[in-house]
């Protein structure tokens, strides 16, 4: 996504920086793609920007905007956070100087247009969406308060990806109790196209979830701070630490059945020749149920 919105941003005629230092090859080969600026270091980045775009896991946020702290541009957090977290965000970067921008993503990384809203709110929002005219992101301000942008997406992400949990979370639960089969006739006549969704579901869980345990995480505390039931996405974001985690080149057919494989807290007897019984609440690495490995084991073996 950064690398992306960076590109947009050098398309429109603005000059775009990234910091290599301490970064993967692959974070190395989409920025070298998007045809970014290398300065080497965030400190380096810091001096010499006007405007930082700030994207990143959400568990990660408030650590990466005190990376900066002492920058005096417009800081644009477009983070996954609830607004408490905003807040927090907004609190270290204005303390250095700076001016902090909320904002929230809807849509995939914008390669193309009409895919991408990018929501944004506080007082410097408006300058902020100046910069997107004319690109393939559709910029649009919410409001002039802090936290808005980050309310909105908590609100739309809290129902895309914690049902799609939900929906990993009941094929499990379907096929522990044997009635698998009959779930899925039924959705084909009430419900039709819910199992593909769930296909969908799985393969996001194995791609995508072990970065949405945060972002549940954020919207349960969003659905808290105003006294409404948080445990829905405290419930999604085990289901998405529990997924093996995979990338689209080894998603295939069986992933669904991987992750439901992954997602039941089963007690199985060691196989290890311990006395016992032990929790395997993942799938082994190697594959199956028969094959477990001594790291879960809680029997006399170790």
């Amino acid at each position: 996504m950064g690398a992306a919105l960076g590109s947009v941003l050098r398309e429109a005629g603005t000059v775009v920086l990234w910091a290599s230092s301490g970064r993967r090859a692959a974070t190395a080969l989409r920025a070298e793609t998007a045809d970014l600026r290398d300065v080497g270091s965030v400190d380096e980045l810091s001096r010499r920007s006007e405007l930082i775009v700030f994207v990143c896991p959400p568990d990660a946020a408030l650590d990466v905007a005190r990376s900066v702290s002492g920058f005096e541009g417009i800081f644009v957090d477009v983070n996954a956070v609830s607004p408490a977290t905003a807040r927090a965000v907004a609190a270290a970067i204005e303390t250095g100087g700076g001016r902090y921008v909320d904002g929230g993503i809807v849509g995939p990384p914008p390669w193309s247009p009409g895919t991408t809203r990018l929501y944004l709110s506080g007082p410097a929002a408006q300058d902020v969406a100046g910069l997107f005219a004319s690109t393939v992101v559709d910029a649009r301000v919410v409001s002039g308060r802090l936290g808005a942008a980050s309310a909105l997406k908590m609100a739309y992400a809290a129902w895309t990806k914690g049902t799609a949990a939900l929906l990993l979370a009941i094929r499990a639960l379907a096929r522990v109790q044997d009635v698998e089969a009959a779930l899925l006739e039924e959705w084909n006549t009430s419900v039709p196209g819910l199992q593909e969704q769930s296909l969908r579901a799985a393969h996001s869980a194995c791609g995508k979830g072990w970065r949405w345990v945060g972002e549940m995480q954020e919207i349960a505390s969003t659905f808290g701070s105003v006294d409404l039931p948080a445990g829905f996405h405290h419930a999604a974001a085990e289901i998405f630490r529990k997924a093996p985690r995979l990338d689209d080149a080894h998603a295939d057919d069986q992933t669904l059945e991987r992750v439901l494989l992954a997602l039941p807290m089963r007690i199985v007897p060691c196989m290890l020749g311990g006395k016992g019984w032990f929790r395997l609440d993942r799938l082994c690495p190697r594959g199956d149920l028969d094959q477990t490995c001594d790291a879960w084991c809680g029997c006399d073996s170790g």
